[in-house]
């Protein structure tokens, strides 16, 4: 493993009278090791700052063997992304001949790692979201240029706090050692390689791998980040066949779409695992949901949020329908837009979601946990699900996996003027589809309308009112 990390570490000294490596690089005091070999802080003293240098076992200067560890240098040098760590500078030490020593350098991170995190205790659902979203986007860089990592665990994954006691922490994924580079349809190498308790299962039986394998092991990762716990521990073989034989166990406490989410991402069939390009989108919501929620699991929008939102509900006069259908309209050119069955107005009130307008649905409101219109009122942007039942998002929805059978989602949400969501304008089907970015933008036209006719019936009811206190009343 190589921990690229100022923190957590009780740190050894490099080797009496080291030499620089190259005239440049000078080692200090031990900050991880591997199977491979050591990271160590040292200081470039061409450019005076600190910088991790790792440097690979001195058994380990065949010709062969720094041939294949060259390759590692390479590819690091060939990936630039915000959550993995950064290649500054390689190469082969050759001062004492008979000992070349390979090694490269990489930024120096100030933070701990991810396993001496946990040591403390699990996170916050807003931390792991956050964390899974940053992993998953590194995870789609390398996978889309083939690469497949191999080795996600809480040892190799750095984290970053740069604003001193956030709790916003920027993941980096380090540790390329054992990546299978340029395979994108699968790993021919049929040798179990990786770390034992993070293992996906085609890993431990030795089959092919792909893009599947590093999202089953990160689905270990985060819910080690809720449990504090690992799922398969034990010795290797022991570990190996726990996860051939049970899925890990997710605690009942966590919100649906966490289970939902995490169940998907360890089930034991790589094909019944969320693609990493439905990964990054699930995760995003996610934050989004956890950034709206108090601490704790599961639980409902911090009050001070939800408060001034729900005033904004109640100063519209929501969710009373115009009388004179003008929201209909509306709704029938959203669903001709779309050629979708259904198009709704809704509004999100406290416990239940109110179709102030239903073109093609007979039912006035449903249940708010449920309701997709929740999680779009979340964003800015549409919030779309092209295929419901595929999409970590909703696949333990009832409206999906009921007898409803949604299955295609666009939403808009109904923004006021200083900034609260009342609700959305949405467009349901019950056959997968694609939004065009026109059909998603005339969608955002239409929900513009809506308001601009919520805010010309609020300021004509706020004159009346005003008229009618100015009228004397008789003597």
């Amino acid at each position: 493993m190589d921990v690229i990390t100022t923190a957590g570490r009780s740190p050894e000294v490099a080797e009496a009278g080291a030499p620089r490596l190259r005239g440049r690089y000078r080692l200090q005091e031990l900050i991880g090791r591997g199977g491979k070999g050591s990271v160590f802080r040292a200081t470039d003293e061409s450019l005076g700052r600190d910088v991790a240098v790792k440097v690979f076992d001195a058994s380990a200067t065949s010709e062969k063997d720094i041939r294949v560890q060259e390759d590692e240098v390479n590819l690091l040098a060939s990936l630039n992304h915000h959550s993995l760590v950064t290649l500054l500078d390689a190469g082969v030490d050759r001062t004492d001949a008979a000992r070349p020593r390979v090694y490269f350098v990489m930024e120096l991170v100030a933070g701990a790692d991810l396993k001496v995190k946990l040591e403390r205790g699990p996170l916050t659902p807003r931390q792991i979201a956050h964390i899974g979203f940053d992993l998953a986007e590194g995870l789609q860089y390398i996978h889309h240029r083939g690469v497949v990592h191999r080795d996600v665990k809480p040892a190799n994954i750095l984290l970053v706090d740069y604003n001193q006691g956030s709790a916003r922490y920027r993941a980096k994924l380090t540790d390329f050692g054992i990546a299978l580079v340029g395979a994108p349809g699968g790993d021919t190498d049929t040798v179990t390689t990786g770390t034992a308790a993070y293992l996906s299962p085609e890993q431990a039986r030795g089959q092919n791998l792909g893009s599947a394998s590093d999202i089953y092991s990160l689905g270990l990762v985060l819910l080690e980040c809720f449990t504090s716990t690992v799922a398969f521990p034990g010795d290797p073989i022991q570990s190996a066949l726990a996860r051939l034989r049970n899925d890990p166990p997710i605690p009942h406490g966590l919100a649906p779409e966490w289970r939902a989410l995490l169940a998907a991402m360890t089930a034991c069939n790589p094909k019944d695992r969320p693609s990493i390009h439905d990964l990054v989108p699930a995760l995003r919501q996610l934050v989004a949901s956890e950034t709206g929620r108090h601490r704790g699991v599961g639980t409902a929008p911090e009050p001070s949020t939800e408060e001034a939102r729900m005033l904004a509900v109640a100063r519209y006069r929501l969710p009373e329908a115009p009388a004179d259908g003008a929201f209909d309209r509306i709704t029938a050119i959203a669903a001709r837009v779309f050629s979708v069955p259904v198009a709704l107005v809704t509004i999100v009130d406290h416990d239940r979601i109110w179709f102030t307008s239903h073109h093609g649905l007979e039912i006035d409101n449903i249940d708010r946990h449920p309701g997709l219109c929740a999680s779009a009122i979340m964003h800015d942007l549409p919030w779309v699900v092209e295929d419901a039942r595929f999409d970590p998002r909703t696949l333990a929805n009832p409206l999906v996996a009921d007898d409803f059978g949604l299955q295609f989602y666009a939403g808009v949400p109904l923004r006021t003027r200083d900034g609260h969501s009342l609700g959305t304008l949405c467009v349901l089907d019950f056959e997968p589809r694609v939004a065009t970015e026109l059909e998603l933008a005339t969608l955002g036209d239409l929900a513009a309308i809506v308001m601009s006719e919520m805010e010309l019936r609020l300021e004509t009811r706020r004159s009346m009112k005003a008229g009618a206190t100015a009228i004397p009343t008789p003597g």
